[in-house]
């Protein structure tokens, strides 16, 4: 929504106050860019069981099948609501490419209305090459035409149907696509879910599109909090766009919730008061850098020119085996 947007604004801070405290609503601001070389690299995945009625380890090119788990971190970059095909796009492109991740989380919004044109101009030319290392999950942007665009795209890249909601392993963490554009308390989705973290621990990630709590212009998303529900003390992080700005919420629940929308397609304000946030960012294009490893994340908020602008560290604690 451009009324909402802005290219520059102010870097937002929030000090530190109890989780519980009573947040306010955010002010509205207005509107705010990989022409780089890809090395091809190994990547180390281990294949897990999917949302879906297909395991997605058999997505042909999108994963490289069963792997031991390494322990040297594994890179995986995150970052939504960039591909419109602007050179500010671009750059945060360039930039996870040169890092060459094992893999890109792309958490949503191809614009304007995410169609096969669209995909074509606006996400193929920004993060195509990034493509065959690229889990998805769409936005809401990309769903009302999903059968024209985000199907069709990402059939070409795997070879195959799409799940819209899957889980694959990395690195000991089991990273968990949903779709937040079809999420109800009783939606098929939300049943999958709780199934799959049925098993205790918390070494997951899940990632879609619509943050459940933000101090950004959008707000919190009700719609989403089944799955927050059902991740409540099964998950340690939770990564989101929707919102065009870089937040780090405080824990809640036992997770940490990091959106990561600064793509390239504009800047949202937010308030600086809401007592949540325990850091934020609304002038700088940039994405979430993740290393995982079994038991622990490293992140970072990596602004376009390299520099981290934040650091952080989130621990879990895996499933125990069966007896």
């Amino acid at each position: 929504m451009r009324r909402h947007e802005t290219r520059r604004g102010r870097a937002d801070a929030a000090d530190s106050v109890p989780e519980n405290a009573p947040r306010r609503r955010p002010p509205r601001a207005r509107a705010g860019g990989l022409a780089a070389a890809l090395a091809i690299v190994a990547v180390a995945v281990v294949a897990g069981s999917t949302l879906s009625s297909e395991p997605v380890s058999r997505l042909p090119g999108l994963y490289s099948g069963k792997a031991a788990v390494s322990p040297a971190p594994v890179e995986v970059w995150a970052v939504g609501d960039g591909a419109d095909g602007s050179e500010a796009g671009k750059r945060v492109a360039a930039m996870i490419a040169a890092a060459r991740p094992a893999r890109m989380l792309y958490l949503g919004d191809v614009y304007e209305r995410g169609t096969r044109g669209e995909f074509a101009r606006n996400y193929a030319s920004v993060y195509g090459a990034l493509a065959r290392r690229t889990l998805p999950t769409p936005g809401n942007h990309d769903w009302p035409r999903h059968a024209e665009g985000y199907d069709p795209y990402w059939e070409r890249v795997t070879g195959r149907s799409m799940p819209s909601s899957y889980v694959t392993r990395i690195a000991g963490w089991d990273l968990l696509s949903l779709n937040s554009e079809t999420v109800g308390p009783t939606s098929p989705q939300v049943r999958r879910l709780e199934r799959t973290v049925a098993s205790g621990g918390t070494c997951r990630l899940a990632f879609w599109h619509r943050p459940r709590f933000s101090a950004g212009s959008h707000g919190d998303q009700p719609t989403v909090a089944p799955f927050w529900r059902a991740l409540r003390g099964r998950a340690a992080l939770v990564v989101n766009g929707h919102e065009h700005n870089m937040q780090e919420l405080r824990v809640r629940d036992g997770i940490r919730e990091l959106i990561s929308g600064a793509g390239g397609r504009s800047h949202y304000r937010l308030d600086r008061s809401d007592p949540r946030l325990g850091w934020s960012n609304v002038t700088r294009d940039g994405a979430l850098r993740l290393r995982l490893r079994p038991g622990r994340a490293d992140y970072a908020f990596v602004a376009v020119g390299g520099r981290v602008l934040r650091r952080g560290t989130a621990t879990c604690r895996p499933a125990q085996p069966d007896a």
